[in-house]
């Protein structure tokens, strides 16, 4: 599981993973690691990438304190290595709200599609309707976000990011999936829904355009490149 709090990835994995982690060869990518058994997690080591091992919900309800309320402007990444991965996952899920939307990932000629919404290139995305499946809600917004008709292909992946709306600490859950064209005759941006102008990208394009997007959507659009490998 991956948690975007204030733009920042939280990644959580379970024992076995985390021994990965420490095999020699991937520990120079953090800059920190902490041993939660042996000390506590403070605000000096939110810099940099993080790796925090033996998490337990007490870990995670420290790190959501301080990711609150502490200064983590250097912080970029942390993983958690939780002794129980189901355990931290609860941990972290229960202070939020949770809302369920789909998104999509619309390509046509090798190019992907970005909106402009807000100040940054984001993908279209929505809550889900009451009894709505996840592929049903995806097509459903991309269309009314986008004008385009399109054909829901695999599951892609699913994110969580977290904001704060009308004083409700939110997290909303995304499950985002790969699409495909069948008519964009119609495109145009849903100007109520703040979209100001769509796009299509190539992967140069895209690199250079997601500089000015969220850690969560870069995420998406880096699992579509993986999956394209």
């Amino acid at each position: 599981m991956i948690v975007f709090i204030n733009d920042r990835p939280i990644r959580l994995v379970g024992p076995k993973a985390a021994a990965q982690l420490t095999n020699g060869q991937s520990v120079p990518d953090y800059d920190q690691i902490i041993d939660a058994r042996l000390e506590a997690l403070k605000e000096d080591a939110l810099h940099g990438h993080l790796l925090v091992l033996n998490a337990t919900t007490a870990t995670v309800e420290k790190l959501l304190l301080l990711l609150q309320k502490a200064d983590a402007g250097r912080l970029l990444s942390v993983t958690l290595g939780c002794l129980s991965k189901s355990d931290c996952e609860a941990a972290i899920k229960k202070p939020f709200k949770i809302i369920k939307a789909a998104g999509g990932v619309v390509s046509k000629d090798n190019k992907i599609l970005l909106m402009f919404r807000r100040g940054v290139w984001d993908l279209p995305k929505g809550k889900l309707d009451d009894g709505e499946s996840s592929r049903e809600g995806a097509a459903r917004e991309v269309e009314e976000e986008t004008g385009i008709e399109v054909s829901v292909g695999e599951r892609i992946c699913t994110t969580w990011h977290t904001y704060t709306l009308n004083g409700s600490r939110i997290l909303k859950r995304t499950k985002w999936y790969h699409m495909s064209v069948l008519d964009d005759s119609q495109m145009a941006p849903q100007e109520d829904e703040d979209i100001e102008k769509l796009a299509w990208f190539d992967r140069r394009q895209m690199q250079l355009a997601l500089t000015n997007s969220f850690s969560s959507i870069r995420y998406v659009i880096d699992q579509v490149s993986k999956l394209r490998v």
